[in-house]
């Protein structure tokens, strides 16, 4: 369904649009920020078909017409603003696609709305541009900028709009949504959760994904066996995590977990907070060898690495100094 309350945490932006829906105060241009899968475009569905919904809720009805032809992506009033060059927003688009298209009346509806997704790729001449329809826009416009990053925006676009800016969720709602609604073990919900940062896009993915599952356990097996293998070993297994076309941060992130784990179970000895429960037989064993100045040591030389590789250090370089530093203390 798309409804708000199906929205997991966001209670603020919720309570605000839907306050706008119930007192009428509908503003001419709002900005959604928030990470990459975070789920601004559903935000955004849900608000621009309760705009227009013929019952006129705090929710949209999902029965009328108007609702109807919005979740088959028909509704005449609600534009969803493309480009064809995949990293721009050009001032083309926003003049044929907003400009020319806002002196139009609605079709059928008290609204039009305009939905922008990846806002941040307009360029400063699509922008400006947009800045002229945002200093008069018609009493009928509603113009929703989803954006990754909101410093990319204009000052001036930025003052004219009420930004919204998304929260992480909480591990709680989060494992609650992925156990309950998707279904996920207890488990594999926990490592989810671990993972996304309160990023329920993410976590959905994550949960799907066989690719994680099969990554998840290659640096689980590398870490078991780390004290028998030799470095060109180790950075043969890592080099498959390219094959797999996933983000060497998340790889380390897997191992920065698993360290997490062994450091907690260690000093308090208790299964139930582990994110990796199910390896509880090799946490205990690593936890038992390693001391807590050897964990530490770890988790800096993870924290430097990925410093190292957003840095663009070479990439077997950085990781052989990893690995070296993990067999030595983890």
């Amino acid at each position: 369904m798309a409804k708000f309350q199906d929205i997991i945490g966001q209670e603020q932006i919720k309570e605000h649009l839907q306050s706008a829906l119930m007192t009428g105060k509908i503003s001419h241009a709002y900005i959604i920020n928030g990470e990459k899968f975070s789920g601004k475009e559903f935000i955004a569905q849900i608000f621009a078909m309760a705009l227009q919904c013929e019952k006129e809720g705090k929710e949209p009805c999902h029965e009328c017409h108007s609702c109807k032809q919005a979740l088959s992506f028909n509704q005449p009033d609600i534009i969803r603003v493309t480009h064809e060059k995949p990293n721009t927003i050009s001032v083309d688009d926003v003049r044929t696609q907003i400009n020319n298209d806002i002196a139009i009346k609605p079709y059928s509806s008290p609204y039009k709305v305009y939905i922008v997704s990846e806002a941040e790729k307009m360029t400063p001449q699509a922008q400006n541009a947009l800045l002229k329809t945002l200093e008069e826009p018609p009493a009928y416009a509603v113009i929703l900028l989803l954006t990754t990053n909101v410093n990319s925006l204009l000052q001036t676009i930025l003052s004219r709009c009420v930004v919204l800016n998304m929260k992480p969720v909480s591990d709680e709602l989060m494992r609650e949504y992925l156990m309950k609604q998707l279904q996920v073990p207890d488990y594999k919900a926990e490592v989810c959760t671990a993972f996304a940062r309160g990023n329920v896009g993410k976590a959905k993915m994550l949960a799907s994904s066989e690719e994680f599952e099969n990554v998840k356990s290659e640096a689980l097996s590398l870490l078991k066996g780390i004290k028998d293998i030799d470095v060109t070993e180790m950075i043969a297994a890592i080099k498959r995590v390219n094959e797999y076309k996933m983000d060497v941060n998340d790889y380390l992130d897997i191992i920065c977990i698993w360290y997490r784990d062994v450091l907690l179970f260690k000093a308090t000895n208790d299964v139930n907070h582990l994110v990796f429960r199910e390896e509880i037989q090799n946490i205990r064993k690593v936890a038992g060898r390693t001391s807590y100045e050897g964990l530490e040591a770890v988790l800096q030389a993870l924290e430097k690495a990925k410093s190292r590789l957003n840095a663009n250090v070479n990439f077997d370089l950085t990781v052989e100094l990893l690995l070296m530093e993990i067999k030595e203390n983890g």
